[in-house]
């Protein structure tokens, strides 16, 4: 293997892979990078066995050459030092030559280093998925997606199976649903597929995969089998491995019933919650208090050892009920972050009743969180 590439181009295909190299592994291998050159390009993959990405470089993009390539071939480099060299070289290109005993040479400008690798032989296959059935979404859409769902799963291993993404699709939509057993997020949106699909894909999967999406509106094709999934947008192969079991039944969680409902500002709402929260952070449950009054809500926090917050916000409009409620300041604004729109509303059945927020006049996305006891 021998190329000449350019060393913007090798630093950000590096950067995308980077994120899938396991920090902690008692396979060796599984810290590396896999570098492999055909007539194509350079693919670059990272790999911690349960999530793998490849990153791919062409030759050549919009008449512009990017590799030289002088002979094919592929090698396996320590992640860390590979990609901390390859920041820190001088000149505007690099130069990688794999010699015996997979010695490899990378040279730029005047600096030279030699560093041993491993053959690329013992790099983990990547999991077939030709005969899987394949979905484009765009690209704007799947981070919205990801965006309004992944918040809510669980950070806890005891219930595995929390920690990710339920994806159902049925009646010609696809259902994405997280909970975390405290709070929860249902997003829905059109989907055509002649057959019924119930997969349950890792938050941290997700979340990661959001991070290498790009700006522009391109379709991203997803595949899957019933233990993989492979996200393929422009230059990128996202393969993640998915969980096993039965996720909860989200939609009896949802209340339909309502005997208040308030429409406010969402952004007045989210930085008068994030102003009490400054105290609230101070007692461990982190409790917020939200009481209706005359034309507003009323905000506030109390933590007797550090001192008390009161702040009003404007209502738009109420129909019900007064009612005083308590709840989880984080939870609140993790969901007021995620929707679309100048106005929330927000749904009660009761004080201690799990109440529901959407978007005004937007039913795709529903938003669920449990109160907190107070005496």
């Amino acid at each position: 293997m021998n190329i000449t590439i350019k060393k913007d181009r090798l630093i950000h295909s590096v950067n995308e892979s980077l994120r899938a190299v396991a920090s902690k592994t008692p396979l060796p291998i599984l810290t590396t990078l896999k570098l492999f050159v055909s007539d194509q390009g350079l693919t670059v993959t990272g790999s911690d066995s349960d999530i793998t990405i490849e990153s791919f470089v062409p030759v050549e993009e919009e008449e512009n050459q990017i590799i030289e390539i002088n002979s094919l071939g592929e090698i396996c480099l320590n992640a860390r030092i590979f990609s901390e060299i390859i920041r820190k070289l001088p000149s505007d290109t690099i130069k990688i030559e794999v010699k015996d005993n997979f010695q490899t040479i990378i040279k730029s400008g005047k600096s030279e280093f030699k560093i041993n690798g491993l053959d690329a032989i013992n790099y983990p296959r990547l999991p077939s998925l030709e005969n899987s059935k394949s979905y484009q979404l765009p690209t704007d859409l799947l981070k919205t997606i990801i965006r309004q769902t992944v918040y809510a799963v669980s950070t806890s291993e005891t219930r595995p199976i929390l920690t990710g993404v339920n994806w159902r699709v049925e009646n010609e939509q696809l259902i994405c649903g997280a909970t975390d057993s405290h709070r929860l997020s249902k997003k829905t949106i059109s989907f055509e597929s002649s057959e019924n699909i119930n997969i349950i894909i890792p938050g941290k999967s997700l979340d990661e995969f959001s991070k290498l999406l790009s700006d522009d509106n391109e379709v991203v094709e997803i595949s899957f089998t019933p233990n993989q999934i492979l996200f393929k947008a422009k230059n990128i192969l996202f393969y993640s491995r998915l969980l096993e079991g039965n996720y909860p039944d989200i939609e009896r969680l949802i209340p339909i019933d309502r005997s208040t409902s308030l429409k406010l500002n969402t952004k007045d709402l989210l930085h008068a919650i994030d102003r009490a929260s400054i105290l609230a952070r101070e007692n461990r449950s982190n409790t917020v208090k939200l009481m209706t009054t005359v034309g507003s809500i009323e905000i506030s926090s109390n933590t007797p050892e550090v001192g008390d917050v009161v702040e009003d916000v404007q209502l738009v409009q109420m129909n019900g009920d007064e009612v005083t409620i308590s709840f989880n300041a984080k939870y609140m604004m993790d969901a007021l972050k995620t929707v679309e729109g100048d106005e929330v509303e927000i749904h009660f059945t009761g004080t201690m009743r799990p109440f529901v927020l959407n978007g005004e006049n937007d039913e795709t996305l529903i938003q669920l969180i449990l109160p907190v006891r107070t005496v």
